[in-house]
């Protein structure tokens, strides 16, 4: 007979505190399921919310300046290889340290290091304004430099959420990507209605940004009297970076290099139909960002197994239902949504796109696993893949269903690889013993 299943239980009226305490004090696999119901209903505000500023700007300027649009946010998801680095380094060794302080020393030796970076990227990216708006055939370099003001942020922004992720505050996680959504589809309104076109939309993203940073407080056990305890270490910066920087890839080249070899309405359109694959990544990622502390602060040992089938199933359950509703209504939703016409069977292309990146979410989750217990050389693996992304989009460009085929191809291919070693390590004998 199975186990019954618990979900962790608040009383009517409770704080974040008190959940984080309840969560904490639940099996680990309530704590798994509590944490990602508290994630995935944060992301569900955050992608309407995105959603929002995605349609507002596709309608109020069109598709050329959706794509336009498009191109500065993709650069700030290429930046945030880093930020997430800050992120997941944060979680990790914050969850490994039991003492409020030694996780106080965690937070404020990471919130130093990437303000250092932060104000390096910023800068970097103003001197270098001219030469990437060219490339993705922007208007003017104010884009490019609009959101440099932002990435200085940025980079802060990961430690800071990485903070909140290594005590288990999914609470006040949710909320601070919440404020930053709802902060940059609000600011992008108001300023494209008053006239200042696609700027007002890349100043609503730095505008986000720099709030989400100061909103809210981090938790008052990050604000202790430091003291000695595991420190984040190099090896695990590298690591940290590596998956990111596949990750980043993998989600965000296609954008950019859609925008290069095709004109920008259709690189517009094809922008349209990649949200949709942003959105269940960001799903998935929810689930994620709820395992990963609870996995490697737990006994190398005990329910590994448990630990890795829960975020499995609800991924794959995301990435299936978003495959089986894009595929029975694709031109209602790209119309309905967007407010574009499906041209060139590109309707079609939205149930493929979400297969590709549901692939890849389940390759996430086995390589975040591994990630969390030990140095991980999938994360190598993943920057190959990303690199393969970008030789077959360069190679095989003729129409954008092409682009997407190559990237379905390979991250099946890279899903297969990624899986093999835990078919070996989690044989049947596992599977009766959760049952």
């Amino acid at each position: 007979m199975s186990k019954p299943v618990t979900i962790a239980t608040f009383p009517p009226r409770f704080g974040w505190r008190d959940a984080v305490a309840t969560l904490r004090a639940q099996p680990t696999h309530s704590r798994l399921l509590g944490g990602s119901l508290i994630m995935l209903m944060g992301t569900g505000l955050v992608s309407a919310l995105n959603l929002g500023f995605n349609v507002a700007v596709a309608r109020m300027l069109g598709p050329g300046a959706f794509g336009q649009a498009a191109a500065a946010v993709t650069l700030l998801m290429l930046v945030s290889a880093i930020t997430l680095s800050f992120q997941l380094v944060g979680a990790k060794f914050i969850a490994k340290n039991e003492s409020a302080g030694a996780r106080a020393a965690v937070y404020s030796a990471l919130l130093r290091r990437a303000w250092k970076v932060g104000l390096i990227l910023g800068a970097g990216l103003v001197f270098a304004s001219g030469a990437i708006a060219s490339y993705l055939n922007l208007p003017s370099a104010s884009m490019v430099v609009l959101l440099a003001f932002g990435i200085a942020f940025y980079v802060p922004l990961g430690a800071k959420r990485g903070g909140l992720q290594g005590v288990c505050s999914f609470g006040l996680l949710s909320w601070n990507f919440i404020l930053e959504a709802g902060m940059k589809f609000a600011v992008a309104l108001l300023l494209v209605s008053k006239g200042f076109g696609i700027n007002g939309a890349v100043a609503a993203i730095s505008v986000s940004v720099v709030l989400a940073y100061f909103v809210p407080a981090v938790p008052k056990e990050l604000r202790s009297d430091p003291e000695a305890g595991t420190p984040a270490s190099f090896r695990e910066g590298i690591q940290a970076i590596v998956f990111f920087v596949g990750q980043v890839v993998i989600n965000n080249i296609d954008i950019l290099l859609v925008k290069h070899f095709f004109p920008s309405d259709m690189a517009g359109l094809y922008a349209a139909v990649a949200l949709v694959g942003r959105v269940v990544y960001l799903a998935s990622w929810s689930v994620v960002s709820a395992m990963f502390p609870i996995s490697a602060g737990s006994n190398q040992r005990e329910n590994n197994f448990t630990i890795l089938v829960f975020p499995l199933l609800l991924v794959l359950g995301i990435s299936l239902g978003a495959i089986l509703l894009l595929g029975l209504f694709p031109d209602t939703i790209l119309q309905f949504v967007f407010g574009f016409r499906a041209v060139g069977g590109l309707d079609s292309l939205m149930s493929l796109y979400a297969a590709a990146t549901g692939a890849y979410a389940l390759s996430v989750v086995l390589i975040a696993f591994e990630m969390s217990r030990r140095i991980a050389n999938t994360g190598w693996l993943q920057l190959l893949f990303s690199g393969l992304i970008v030789v077959g989009i360069s190679l095989f460009h003729n129409t954008l269903r092409q682009v997407v085929e190559v990237q379905l191809v390979l991250m099946v291919i890279m899903l297969a690889i990624v899986s093999t070693p835990f078919f070996r390590r989690f044989p049947a004998t596992s599977l009766q013993e959760a049952a």
